[in-house]
């Protein structure tokens, strides 16, 4: 799932060609790992057909384009989505996405994702944790549908350098390993390690608020010391394996409602050494309380949570 970044400062080693990004906050290392992108070396076109669309970050529109066609039906039938405001979300340039983030298997990332690709034609890349890329198969495929591990600097070039509209999820585990008692009541979004990063990039942040998420997979019961000793966040019994047995790993057919709350703009000086701590705090606290109002808000709209 997605994660929220942390700021603390990436590793020397093997940074080359990246630049680094001191922060202003003391954290313990990111999980993520540097993303090192190579130079170019000729303007030759690549010799195997079969990589001539893969980027730099591991993304491939190919295998995109085959991952929308697939999901396609999903998102029209199944989770029914509806966007409001849309065209909040800026038309060029960079942009940082931020959301709730909920479900045991979340399916608010390929949804946002989804939606804004095929409705304003932008590639969006979403910060995730590292732990997708070590697994076989799944890594490929995670990289190349757009999953960047979540590190301060592999955010910073693609907000900074490249102009590209990046996806987080500052809740991370704690958003998606919440009970079902607990829906749509937001966990602190880290120690605001995304504003920095949004600051030191010169590009507003996007709150998006997310309702059905929670509804699709929901947590009924936890497992913490079977996790533990699988070394996973959490190990959950959720509603939908209760109902579906072997099919649990399904979501369930909840509607889909996304809100893009008005960009949040910040009047720093790009690429500086540090920024301050409490501003920071502050930001984050304000992003946080913006959506969790939104939330509360579409949750009291809402009829069902099957049917909107």
């Amino acid at each position: 799932m997605l994660l929220s970044m942390a700021t603390k400062k990436a590793p020397a080693e093997g940074t080359a060609g990246a630049k680094a990004v001191k922060p202003s906050i003391e954290q313990p290392e990111p999980s993520g790992a540097l993303v090192h992108l190579p130079q170019p070396t000729s303007t030759e076109p690549p010799s195997d057909p079969r990589r001539s669309d893969v980027d730099a970050w591991g993304r491939s529109e190919h295998m995109r384009e085959l991952a929308r066609r697939a999901f396609q039906p999903f998102y029209d039938r199944w989770f029914r989505v509806e966007w409001d405001g849309l065209e909040k979300i800026p038309s060029d340039g960079g942009a940082l996405l931020v959301a709730n983030h909920a479900g045991a298997i979340p399916t608010d990332a390929p949804v946002i994702m989804h939606g804004i690709e095929t409705e304003l034609q932008r590639a969006v890349y979403g910060l995730a944790d590292n732990m997708f890329r070590d697994l076989p198969f799944v890594g490929t495929l995670w990289s190349r549908a757009g999953g960047v591990p979540a590190h301060p600097d592999n955010a910073y070039r693609l907000l900074r350098d490249q102009g590209e509209l990046t996806l987080v999820f500052p809740e991370g585990t704690k958003g998606t390993g919440k009970l079902m008692r607990d829906r749509y009541r937001l966990r602190r979004f880290g120690r605001g390690g995304y504003v920095e990063i949004a600051m030191r990039a010169g590009v507003p942040i996007v709150p998006i608020a997310v309702v059905g998420s929670e509804e699709a997979m929901p947590i009924v019961m936890k497992f913490p010391n079977a996790a533990k000793s699988l070394g996973v966040p959490y190990l959950p019994l959720t509603l939908n394996m209760l109902i579906g047995g072997p099919l649990g790993v399904l979501p369930l057919p909840a509607k889909f409602q996304i809100k893009v709350l008005d960009p949040v703009y910040f009047d720093v000086e790009p690429d500086q050494p540090r920024y301050s701590k409490s501003r920071i705090m502050d930001a984050s606290e304000d992003i946080r309380e913006r959506i969790q109002e939104a939330l509360f808000e579409m949750l009291r709209a809402r009829n069902s949570p099957w049917f909107g």
